[in-house]
This record gives structure tokens, C-alpha cells and sequence, in this order.
């Protein structure tokens, strides 16, 4: 009877209830819980990735804590379904500010901490923009560009890249030695008349995306650079939705960046951990 009773009582200590939101932005979808009252242990890789595992858990691409910030309206820390905290995530960032909108965190003019610093974001007409921080002297290897917009991305252009094998193909750029120890983002594009078409493998998600936002906007900057378009406000295509990256050349660094889409809220819910 003792014993049943401890083991009752265990159950009760270490079983809690998480109340989440989940969230897609051009099909890059996430988990985003309000951590304002340190609900979860950012250091708890394992049950972060439980939560994005898609058999046994919610679901997603990754995880995003809203926490407090006495400066900013709020601090997003973003991890990858593999549990351990990422870089920065644009469409994350888009949609993160779309919730702290949503439950009232902030107004539909905000700014945000992210890992990579400060950020501001703008709601207007369903489509979320999102300043990203600037690009300094994006370089060329192999012949291709390379670049962090807040995550590092390597960017190939081709033909045809709705036939490439993007989980084969990256994964093997992913975790080459030219990008040793952390490795890249690696981004396949294909110009089109009205913009670009873009499929991105994602380090920490290790496979394909329906679409990633730091991705697109070192897909369009690189697109320029290259001289395929002429304008510094590019149009791109991912399997997952539409997103537009606007932004400025100054001499070899990229400023004014602009990435803008929709984020989608798609439900919210409470899961026993």
C-alpha cells in the first residue's frame, strides 16, 4: 500500500499538462508554448523532441518558447525537432510574432529577441514581415553562395529541382568537410519568370522542408547577387506556400532585409508530458 501510494504520488510530480499552440508558415510548421512562467526546460532536449516526434507527439518541424523580455515584447528560442536549440528560424519568427499577436503578448507592431538579436515584425493584410538581421560578405565556394541570414545556407542553382533527390543531395553538403563541425543549410534553386522556386534541407530537422525562411532569403539574395533578377525584391515558391524577400545592397553587406508570408494558426491543445 506504501509503495502504491509513492508511486501515485510520482506519477502526480512528474506528469505535467502543456498547453501548446501549433503553427504553420508556408508549410514550415511548429509547436509554440508561452514560457513566460518557465513551464519548460529549455535544456530538455529529450522531451522537445518528443513533443515534434510526429508518431509519438505532437508533430513539427521544430519548437518555439515564447518567454518574457523587460526590453522587447517577448524572447523567442527556437529548437529543432532533434531537441536541441537552432539558429534563428524566420518562418518561426513570423509565426511566433502572429501568436504573441493573437494572445494579446503584443501589438500588431512588435519587437523581438531571438538568438541572433533583435528583430521587428509587422502584421498587416494576413501576411506577416519580418525584419531579419543584416548579411555581412556572403562568400562564394564551389562556385555557389554562401551565406547566414541568421542560419547558415549554402544555395545551388539548377533545372528541374522538383526531380532531385533533396534528402540524398543535402545531406551529403550537409555534412561535408567544407562546412565542418556545425555543417549548413543547403538550398536548391531554380529560377522562374515571375521569381524562384526553392527546396531547402534543414540541418537539426536532417531532411527536407516544405519551405524555411532564413533558406528563402539566402535563396533570393544569392538569386540577385548572380544576376538573375535586377530588383532587390524577389517572389519565391516553396512546396509549402508563396513568401517575398525584399532588402538593400550596400557595398558587400545586405541590410533593410524583409521577409514576408503568412502564418497560419492551425490549432491549439494541451498534451500530458
Amino acid at each position: 500500500m506504501i509503495f502504491n501510494n509513492l508511486q501515485r504520488i510520482n506519477n502526480i510530480l512528474t506528469l505535467m499538462t502543456i498547453l501548446f499552440n501549433k503553427y504553420q508558415g508556408a508549410g514550415n510548421d511548429f509547436i509554440i508554448i508561452d514560457n513566460r512562467k518557465d513551464i519548460i526546460n529549455p535544456d530538455d532536449s529529450n522531451l522537445i523532441n518528443k513533443l515534434c516526434d510526429r508518431r509519438f507527439g505532437i508533430g513539427a518541424d521544430g519548437l518555439i518558447l515564447i518567454s518574457e523580455n523587460f526590453q522587447y515584447d517577448f524572447e523567442m528560442s527556437y529548437f529543432n525537432s532533434d531537441g536541441f536549440e537552432g539558429s534563428m528560424c524566420g518562418n518561426g519568427g513570423r509565426c511566433a510574432t502572429d501568436f504573441a499577436i493573437r494572445t494579446g503578448i503584443a501589438g500588431r507592431k512588435l519587437t523581438f529577441k531571438a538568438i541572433d538579436g533583435l528583430h521587428k515584425a509587422i502584421s498587416e493584410e494576413n501576411i506577416i514581415r519580418l525584419k531579419m538581421n543584416d548579411v555581412k560578405e556572403p562568400q562564394l565556394i564551389s562556385g555557389n553562395y554562401f551565406m547566414n541570414t541568421g542560419s547558415p545556407h549554402y544555395v545551388l542553382f539548377g533545372k528541374d529541382i522538383k526531380m532531385i533527390d533533396v534528402n540524398a543531395e543535402g545531406g551529403k553538403i550537409r555534412w561535408s568537410e567544407e562546412f565542418a563541425p556545425e555543417g549548413t543549410n543547403v538550398n536548391f534553386v531554380e529560377t522562374e519568370e515571375n521569381g524562384i522556386y526553392v527546396r531547402t534541407f534543414e540541418r537539426g530537422v536532417e531532411e527536407e522542408t516544405l519551405s524555411c525562411g532564413t533558406g528563402v532569403t539566402a535563396s533570393v539574395i544569392a538569386s540577385v547577387l548572380s544576376g538573375h533578377f535586377d530588383t532587390n525584391s524577389v517572389n519565391v515558391k516553396t512546396n509549402g506556400g508563396n513568401l517575398s524577400v525584399s532588402f538593400k545592397i550596400s557595398g558587400k553587406n545586405i541590410s533593410d532585409i524583409w521577409l514576408s508570408g503568412p502564418a497560419t494558426f492551425v490549432y491549439d491543445g494541451k498534451i500530458e508530458a
